[in-house]
């Protein structure tokens, strides 16, 4: 609680926020789920869907970012926020260019935005040290390491993978190839993160601890 001599204004040291961390983790949840079920759902996991796909996420993700930066952040701790937005934004308007759509540029594309902004929110969050912030560092450290995780798996699948075979109840040939295995990846990657997320943000939090200034005097 913190104190006040008589007659001036109280000023709390950290003023509340309109939204706070659980809310970020709720909003991205939210859009890997989505991502996860288009994926899931889908019968063509074509570069061109794949790419779909991954920019709504990025773009939807990019935006829940930048908002977050203001509405959740205090100043002085955006960066991190601000850094994640634009290079999401950047990957997911990249996908979304129409001509660009192929399997290299599926490849090329998610495996750039996996490994950078992995390790830019595992850094940013390894390096949390504050009370009140070491739930959601150790959440963000997860998230971040899942998503390097992502870039690494891509980076082992061959784009040019081609294997035929055959089901007799179907009746037909079918043919598994590099970048379907790759949206394949990618609609996991999304739904591990949707659970994860989403149990992070409904999960209860612990009060922080009350700064030795924060104290009232006796």
């Amino acid at each position: 609680m913190l104190s006040a001599s008589p007659g001036s204004a109280v000023t709390p040291a950290a003023s509340a926020r309109t939204l706070d961390v659980r809310h970020l983790q709720l909003a991205r949840a939210a859009f890997a789920a989505i991502a996860a079920i288009m994926v899931t759902f889908s019968p063509d996991h074509s570069s061109a869907v794949g790419l779909a796909v991954f920019s709504g996420f990025a773009i939807a993700t990019g935006i829940v970012f930048a908002v977050a930066a203001w509405l959740v952040f205090p100043a002085g701790q955006r960066g991190a926020s601000v850094l994640l937005a634009v290079l999401t934004l950047l990957a997911g308007l990249a996908a979304s260019i129409g001509p660009w759509r192929s399997t290299a540029t599926f490849f090329a594309i998610v495996i750039s935005w996996a490994l950078v902004t992995g390790i830019v929110e595992a850094v940013v969050a390894y390096r949390g040290r504050a009370d009140a912030a070491r739930s959601a560092s150790r959440d963000g450290l997860t998230i971040g390491v899942l998503t390097i995780v992502l870039g690494l798996a891509l980076l082992l699948v061959q784009p040019g993978y081609a294997l035929d075979y055959y089901i007799e109840d179907a009746g037909r040939s079918f043919t598994l190839t590099g970048i379907t295995i790759a949206v394949g990846v990618f609609g996991g990657y999304a739904a591990i993160v949707a659970v994860f997320l989403g149990i992070a943000g409904f999960s209860p939090r612990r009060a922080p601890a009350p700064s030795p200034a924060d104290r009232s005097i006796p």
